[in-house]
């Protein structure tokens, strides 16, 4: 990942590049704090983590190829999962006519702010405008009509690697809202109600594994209200995560059963094993890149990214330190032995050899894109036969004997994911906020808290909490309700109503 250097001033680089100040001059280092200005601070690390880089189209991001490993890496997982379930890849195109977009009326009215159109081809304007995609259901059920004529050819599993356009918002943030964005959508048709329930559990797990297991996020599994669903579908399940720095949720991945609702109205009839003509219930899910983002905001410091082992594109890191008299050339062949041997063991480890950088420049450079492990092989760990471990997650350092090289190594790593996940678990539990009235609610709000309060589950309530807290922050809305419910004692009312509650909500502001 040599690509970014240039434009960071190469002090003294050289032969005589390894004073003390080299470091102090080369520009490294973020200029703002994670708790002090974090939308700052998350500008910055995205780029000087060489994550992306900005694009002369307002929401729209270069994704450099330390971001794009990452997402490849989830990807090689999921696609894996969901061909085990005979779940099958396709592809279809990124345009859309007008009248196919237009059949599903909630659906449309939901997505219509963010649709972009082709209206002109050169200098000639388009008979009908096209729609580019804001999400493939319009575009693909029209074909699982023609598709889908009996029981036999149930169910119908589709996934599409692709990406979507969504032409709206005032505030772009890199990975979390872009205009663009890279993500799988996955479109399936049962012929009972039972096996698409079960599948859209079935896909909100594998969610839940590629944050908690893949990228040490935890999430809250539960299901959206009414309001917040996916429009036109039947009931929306989530996966959300939290941001304790600036007390927001965001919406993980979600996973859809669509009901009968498109069946209808694209004619999706199938016959049924007693000749019946019967309609399929269909499910949608996705996950996007903004997952990528997400990490950053959980995991990244002052000193920049900080990626967990099993997604990032390097996990070790080599670094040779030698010093004036000492001889250079034989730490330089024990740090490119220590990355192969690492190499060969399936760890992804790389051997950072450039003559024109401190050690000290190139520590902080690492640091900076995350790397989960740093090696340092300097005189007396040649002269040992051992190597220097830095972790980057907490900086704790220890010497391991070449004998043992492997081994130690990927215990430590493992020992990172784990202890990323939780930190990070600990850290949201200390969010979660449990509410009983209004006025502990607001109290909880002003301190950046998640809240779990009881609810009666009544979408004009809902609207009122959102009016209600309407502000420079933007409103309050529900995030999800847990599937793990605690306990409703007998005659709780609604934090916000007063009415019976009917179950607990987790509430917050939101990305």
């Amino acid at each position: 990942m040599a690509g970014g250097e240039s434009k960071k001033p190469k002090a003294n680089a050289g032969a005589g590049g390894k004073k003390k100040e080299v470091k102090k001059e080369t520009g490294l280092g973020l200029s703002n704090k994670k708790d002090e200005n974090f939308g700052e601070w998350y500008s910055e690390v995205v780029v000087s983590g060489e994550m992306i880089e900005y694009y002369d189209i307002s929401g729209c991001y270069i994704l450099r190829p330390w971001a794009m490993a990452i997402w490849e890496i989830m990807q090689e997982f999921f696609d894996a999962e969901i061909k085990k379930m005979k779940i099958k890849n396709c592809y279809f195109p990124l345009f859309v006519s007008p009248g196919v977009l237009q059949r599903e009326k909630d659906h449309i009215e939901g997505f219509a702010p963010e649709v972009a159109w082709v209206t002109k081809s050169g200098e000639s304007d388009l008979e009908v405008p096209i729609a580019i995609r804001p999400t493939s259901e319009t575009v693909m059920y029209p074909y699982y009509s023609k598709w889908i004529r009996g029981h036999r050819d149930l169910p119908l599993r589709l996934n599409q690697w692709c990406n979507v356009v969504r032409w709206e918002f005032s505030h772009p943030t890199p990975f979390i809202r872009s205009r663009e964005f890279l993500w799988q959508e996955g479109h399936t048709a049962f012929a009972t109600k039972e096996e698409a329930d079960a599948e859209v559990l079935d896909i909100l797990e594998l969610y839940r594994r590629i944050y908690e297991e893949y990228l040490a996020v935890p999430v809250i599994k539960g299901k959206k209200s009414e309001l917040e669903k996916f429009a036109g579908g039947y009931y929306t399940t989530t996966v959300e995560a939290f941001i304790p720095d600036t007390g927001r949720g965001i919406q993980g991945a979600t996973s859809h059963c669509l009901g009968q609702n498109f069946a209808k109205m694209f004619e999706i009839n199938f016959e049924n094993e007693k000749g019946e003509k019967a309609m399929v219930w269909q499910n949608s899910w996705a996950y996007t890149t903004r997952t990528i983002g997400v990490m950053i905001m959980v995991h990244g410091d002052d000193k920049g990214l900080v990626l967990p082992p099993k997604v990032s594109s390097v996990q070790v890191i080599v670094v040779p330190v030698p010093y004036k008299d000492a001889d250079t050339q034989g730490i330089f062949d024990a740090c490119t032995a220590t990355a192969n041997t690492l190499c060969e063991a399936g760890i992804r480890a790389e051997v950072d050899l450039r003559d024109n950088y401190s050690p000290g420049w190139k520590y902080s450079h690492w640091e900076m894109k995350g790397v989960p492990l740093r090696i340092e092989i300097g005189p007396k760990d040649f002269a040992k036969n051992q190597v220097r471990a830095v972790r980057r997650d907490n900086s704790t350092k220890s010497d391991i004997p070449q004998a043992s090289l492997v081994e130690q190594v990927e215990k430590i790593l493992d020992d990172i994911q784990q202890s990323l996940f939780d930190a990070a678990k600990q850290k949201r539990e200390a969010c979660i906020q449990i509410v009983k009235t209004w006025d502990e609610f607001i109290d909880a709000l002003g301190k950046k808290k998640m809240i779990l309060a009881p609810w009666c589950d009544e979408e004009e309530v809902e609207k009122d909490v959102k009016a209600r807290t309407k502000g420079e922050m933007g409103a309050v809305k529900t995030l999800c309700s847990p599937f793990d419910q605690p306990e409703l004692p007998e005659g709780t009312m609604c934090f916000a109503s007063g009415k019976p509650a009917k179950k607990w909500s987790y509430w917050g502001r939101s990305y």
